[in-house]
C-alpha cells in the first residue's frame, strides 16, 4: 500500500494541478525567509521538481529588523548548499527606508521583497516566482481588506496565481499543518519573534482578532477561504460584464481614457464602479493604492457633473469632468 501523503504535500500538489501553477520547463524563483511557510514551500518544490520538470532558484532578503536576522540568512544559505540550489541574498534596512519614503514597515518590506524577486527572475530568465502564502495569510488579508474598505475585490483574498507569474502553492494549507510538516520532517525553520509583537496591523489580526472570532467559529480560516472562492466567481462574472461595457463606451488614448457621463449614468452601480476601475487600471497599469473610497469619490464627481472639476486619486491618476465627459488620465508630475 502506498504511503499516504502528508496533508500539506497533498494540498500543495492539488493546488498546483487545479490552478495550473507549474508547467514543464518553468524556471522558478522561490522566496525563502527561513520561516516555516517558506521552508516548507522550498522543501515541497525541491521534492517534486523532477515530477514537474522545473528548475528552482532561491532568493532571500534580509530586512535587518531583528538582531538575529543574519542567522535566518545563514540558515537559508546553508539549506541551499545542502541541496545544491543557486542562492541569491540581499540586505536592506527596511525600517530606515520606510521612514524615508513615509510608508509602513510592512508595506515597505513587501515592496522590497517583490522587487528583489523580480530582479532575480530577470537575471536568471525565470518565468515564475513562488511565494509561501498560506490559508491563514489569506484569512488575515481578507479581514484587513474588509477593515480598509477595499470592496468585493479585496474579499477575493490572496490568489494562487497572479499576473501569470506569482504562484502560491501553499495557499490552501493551514498554518497548523505546515508547522506539523516542519516537525515531522525535522526542518527546524527559523521563527520570527516579531510575529508575536502586536505593533503591525496583520499581527493584531493574527494574534488577537482571529482567536476571538474562532470562539464563535473555530473554522473561520476555512470559512473565509470558501468565501473568497465565492467572491472570485462572482467578481469574474461582474468583470466580464463590465469589460463588455467598457469596450463599448470607453475612448482609449495614450495616457487617457474618456467616458460619456450620460452613458455611465445609465449603468448599474456595480458595473459603473467596475468600469471606473478598469479605466484606472488602464492608466496606472494596476489598481494598487486604490480602494473603495477612491471609487466612491469618482462616482460622486460624476454624479455632480460640474464642469472643469477634478480630483487626484494618487500621484499617478487624475479624474476630471469636462463637457459631459469624465476623463481619467495619467497625472503629469512637475519637479
Amino acid at each position: 500500500m502506498a504511503k499516504r501523503l502528508h496533508k500539506v504535500e497533498q494540498e500543495f500538489l492539488d493546488t498546483i494541478k487545479n490552478s495550473k501553477l507549474i508547467e514543464p520547463g518553468d524556471k522558478i524563483v522561490v522566496g525563502v525567509s527561513g520561516g516555516p511557510d517558506s521552508t516548507t514551500l522550498l522543501t515541497c518544490l525541491y521534492k517534486y521538481k523532477d515530477r514537474f520538470k522545473c528548475e528552482i532558484i532561491v532568493a532571500h532578503i534580509n530586512h535587518l529588523i531583528r538582531k538575529d536576522s543574519t542567522d535566518d540568512e545563514k540558515y537559508v544559505e546553508n539549506l541551499c548548499k545542502k541541496i545544491n540550489l543557486k542562492f541569491y541574498k540581499k540586505r536592506v534596512e527596511v525600517e530606515k527606508l520606510a521612514k524615508e519614503e513615509k510608508r509602513s514597515t510592512e508595506e515597505m518590506g513587501r515592496v522590497i521583497r517583490y522587487k528583489f524577486f523580480d530582479e532575480v527572475a530577470e537575471k536568471e530568465g525565470a518565468n515564475k516566482i513562488a511565494i509561501a502564502h498560506n490559508m491563514n495569510d489569506n484569512a488575515e488579508t481578507m479581514l484587513l481588506n474588509l477593515i480598509r474598505g477595499t470592496g468585493l475585490s479585496g474579499l477575493e483574498g490572496i490568489k494562487s496565481l497572479e499576473y501569470n507569474k506569482y504562484i502560491r502553492p501553499l495557499i490552501n494549507c493551514e498554518r497548523k499543518y505546515i508547522e506539523d510538516y516542519c516537525d515531522i520532517n525535522d526542518l527546524n525553520p527559523r521563527i520570527d519573534s516579531t510575529n508575536k509583537e502586536n505593533i503591525y496591523k496583520r499581527n493584531i489580526i493574527r494574534n488577537k482578532i482571529i482567536p476571538l472570532i474562532e470562539e464563535l467559529n473555530p473554522n473561520i480560516v476555512q470559512t473565509l477561504k470558501r468565501t473568497s472562492n465565492i467572491v472570485v466567481e462572482n467578481n469574474r462574472y461582474i468583470d466580464n460584464e463590465a469589460e463588455k461595457v467598457y469596450n463599448r463606451i470607453a475612448k482609449v488614448e495614450e495616457n487617457k481614457v474618456t467616458l460619456s457621463i450620460k452613458e455611465i449614468n445609465n449603468l448599474q452601480v456595480i458595473i459603473k464602479s467596475r468600469v471606473i476601475i478598469i479605466a484606472i487600471n488602464q492608466i496606472q497599469g494596476d489598481t494598487k493604492n486604490i480602494d473603495n473610497s477612491n471609487i466612491n469619490e469618482v462616482l460622486k464627481l460624476i454624479e455632480k457633473n460640474v464642469g472643469n472639476k477634478f480630483i487626484l486619486l494618487n500621484k499617478n491618476v487624475k479624474v476630471e469632468i469636462n463637457k459631459g465627459r469624465v476623463i481619467i488620465s495619467k497625472q503629469e508630475l512637475h519637479f
